[in-house]
């Protein structure tokens, strides 16, 4: 059981680690403006959708991170 609990502990750190990492930076909005173009216009509402999906993504895996974390520390006790 705890073995198991370990392995999914790590999985869903690399995937926090991982998603974390995809996110766009809060300048990276500024930068575009200031580069322009069509594609700024064209690829907002997509941009938000990728953003609004790994928003959501790590509070989920932050979540099961932070639970199991507690659960995995309870059972090694």
């Amino acid at each position: 059981m705890t073995v198991f609990l370990k392995v999914l502990l790590v999985v869903i750190s690399i995937l926090l680690i991982a998603v974390v990492l995809l996110q766009s930076g809060k300048s990276a909005g500024l930068s575009g403006s200031i580069a322009g173009g069509a594609e700024q216009i064209i690829g907002k509402a997509k941009a938000r959708g990728i953003d609004a999906l790994l928003n959501k993504l790590t509070v989920i895996l932050a979540t099961l991170f932070m639970i199991l974390a507690i659960v995995v520390a309870y059972f090694l006790r």
